[in-house]
């Protein structure tokens, strides 16, 4: 099971999917630490992005790696830099411009724990950002890369949740979309 990026999606991906803090490195994390409301989890997608973070003195609640930064190898710092001791580890496969439904129930099951969870992703972690904010209780954050850009922060809030889902929906695929609707149904209307 799992859901296909469409050409006509990939265009629309190359858009911010929240607030876009311009820069590399450390400069973009600062900036958006200070909106950073006591939110209910944080949740990080990319290895540099993770790295960043964790740096900064900001442990996510689930970080989605692959160990890539645009699709090649991360450096050593960076890899080593996001394997930290206090993390459970999670390795699922995902291939690149898919969802799959392991993908899915990881995160689901992630987002239970009260220990931070590193989820190693063999393949590519670059649409997790979007179940990720399905799945995550309202008030939570995730903040992912934007390539060449800076870095998104998305509060997830029910219209985030929704408009999450309706960028899925226009994917190729199967029932992930049916599992993904009970499980935002789940967080409406509560925080854990």
């Amino acid at each position: 099971m799992a859901l296909n990026l469409t050409q006509e999606l990939r265009e629309h991906f190359k858009k911010p999917f929240g607030t876009l803090y311009k820069g590399e490195g450390h400069e973009p994390i600062e900036s958006l630490k200070q909106d950073l409301c006591n939110p209910t989890k944080i949740i990080s997608v990319g290895d540099v992005v993770t790295f960043y973070l964790i740096k900064s003195g900001t442990i996510p609640d689930i970080c989605v790696v692959d160990e890539k930064t645009m699709r090649k190898r991360a450096s050593k710092e960076v890899i080593q830099g996001t394997q930290m001791q206090e993390f459970t580890q999670k390795s699922i496969a995902n291939p690149a411009g898919q969802i799959t439904r392991e993908l899915v129930l990881v995160l689901h099951e992630a987002m239970g724990h009260s220990k931070p969870i590193r989820i190693f992703v063999r393949g590519e972690e670059d649409l997790a950002a979007l179940p990720a904010v399905i799945i995550a209780p309202l008030h939570s954050v995730v903040i992912y890369g934007q390539p060449g850009e800076g870095v998104v922060l998305v509060p997830v809030d029910e219209g985030k949740k929704y408009e999450a889902m309706s960028l899925l929906r226009q994917m190729k695929g199967d029932s992930l979309c049916s599992l993904l609707e009970d499980m935002m149904k789940a967080t409406q209307g509560r925080q854990l």
